[in-house]
């Protein structure tokens, strides 16, 4: 369940790309509070900034100018190396087209983050099953991604993500290369570790009947937040 605290702080922010005559503001002061525990769902039209947003919340690039805390701590202070730091232990990421090595099984994919961290092989390999298991394909731990669907790739690349126990989940159209049925499968997935684990998940979508399954949804716009709209999503109580 989502909860008063501040998890993100974006006070302010810009983005500015190029110079000059091919100077580009993809962010022109962007004020947004992100709940520990909330799910996201940001929406809006090509260039209205949501993917831009996203990089930054995600440490992938830097804002121009304005403020950005992350639990409290100045993120845009932040050099190269801390950032990535941060993206290591806090943060985790799915993508649109999975993003998983071909040749390697189920299993291995999920270990990579462990052992990038420096895990031992016999603690990689209980958490990365365990990870499977949260996501039910641990019995389909030792087939590569050729044998396995596109829901069930997906399901990979979330237990891939969530295998650190990260805060924060950035999903960028995780259900962009799926069927009907599948997506319904996945969005009732990221649901249910978003209520059970408290992992925070922020989705950029364009469609609107997956971002039904978030908690908020923000709209962006030409630079700007547009709105900001709470709703009730499918199996969450109403509050009084």
């Amino acid at each position: 369940m989502a909860t008063d605290a501040a998890l993100i702080e974006l006070r302010g922010v810009t983005k500015t790309y190029g110079a000059g005559a091919t100077q580009f503001q993809a962010l022109k002061g962007v004020d947004l509070d992100i709940a520990a525990g909330d799910f996201v769902a940001v929406m809006g039209p090509s260039g209205s900034g949501k993917s831009t947003t996203m990089n930054i919340l995600g440490c992938l690039d830097v804002p121009s100018a304005g403020t950005f805390l992350f639990r409290g701590h100045h993120v845009e202070r932040l050099d190269r190396d801390q950032r990535a730091l941060l993206r290591r232990n806090y943060l985790g990421f799915v993508f649109q087209g999975f993003n998983l090595l071909s040749r390697t099984s189920a299993l291995e994919n999920v270990e990579l983050p462990l052992l990038y961290r420096g895990d031992a092989k016999a603690e990689r390999r209980r958490t990365a099953m365990a990870a499977l298991e949260k996501v039910g394909l641990d019995r389909w731990w030792d087939h590569t991604p050729a044998e396995l669907s596109g829901g069930q790739q997906q399901r990979v690349a979330i237990a891939r993500a969530i295998v650190t126990s990260p805060d924060v989940l950035l999903a960028d159209e995780p259900t962009g290369n799926l069927d009907s049925e599948r997506s319904v499968e996945i969005m009732e997935l990221l649901t249910d570790l978003n209520r059970t684990s408290g992992i925070t998940v922020l989705m950029v979508t364009h469609e609107a009947d997956m971002a039904a399954f978030a908690r908020t949804v923000i709209h962006f716009k030409d630079g700007l937040v547009e709105r900001i709209e709470a709703q009730h999503r499918p199996g969450q109580a109403v509050e009084s």
